[in-house]
């Protein structure tokens, strides 16, 4: 079922959440990137329109302050199908109305991969991220909190900030101790004039060497 509303079509889904992770959107330039905290993704197994199956569903920060999302829960409502795939990993966003059928609270995983209620957006930013693993996302780490696929915007040449490119990639957020961890290969950035910057261990390093080791 859809409905219209102010030029777009909302479309009504419900079901179960089968995970819940934080919506990120990550600008390089070369060796230089910007994160971008937006909210987050709840993966969910049910209905949206007349169509079942799973997909993912983009919600602020501010619902899920008040709703204090997690895997488990069921629960409806009204998102826009996204209108740039390149910017985001849910296919729907834009989302309100959002009822609570059931709250599903349970207990926390203590192991890998981690389930709860994702903390808030500024936790994020001040634990820092690895690179993770793209294999190791998909058949391990989609459905833990500390787990992030990020929609990654690349300028190319400074000079010329039109000159875009588009990929994804994974992070992990979670214990430096974490079993299921494993890196990958290193990642590299286009450049200009036919320039590749690597982006090495040390990075990774950088980013999470506050932490102790269960952290």
């Amino acid at each position: 079922m859809a409905r219209e509303k102010a030029g777009s079509v909302k479309v009504t889904w419900s079901g179960l959440i089968i995970a819940v992770q934080s919506r990120i959107r990550l600008m390089r330039s070369f060796s230089e990137f910007q994160h971008s905290y937006l909210g987050y993704v709840l993966s969910i197994e049910g209905v949206r329109g007349s169509k079942p199956g799973e997909f993912q569903v983009a919600v602020g920060k501010g619902a899920h302050e008040k709703y204090h999302f997690r895997a488990g829960m069921e629960l409806s409502g009204l998102s826009d199908p996204v209108s740039d795939r390149r910017l985001e990993t849910a296919e729907y966003y834009k989302t309100s109305g959002v009822r609570i059928e059931k709250d599903g609270s349970g207990p926390d995983n203590e192991a890998p991969p981690f389930l709860g209620v994702p903390p808030d957006l500024p936790t994020y930013r001040a634990r820092g991220h690895r690179r993770l693993d793209p294999r190791t996302y998909s058949a391990k780490c989609s459905i833990c909190i500390w787990g992030c696929e990020m929609p990654v915007e690349i300028i190319v040449d400074h000079w010329n900030p039109s000159e875009k490119q588009y990929r994804f990639e994974t992070f992990c957020y979670g214990p430096l101790s974490c079993k299921l961890y494993k890196a990958g290969r290193i990642r590299t950035v286009p450049g200009r004039r036919g320039m590749v910057y690597e982006e090495e261990d040390w990075v990774d390093e950088q980013m999470t060497d506050h932490r102790g080791p269960d952290d």
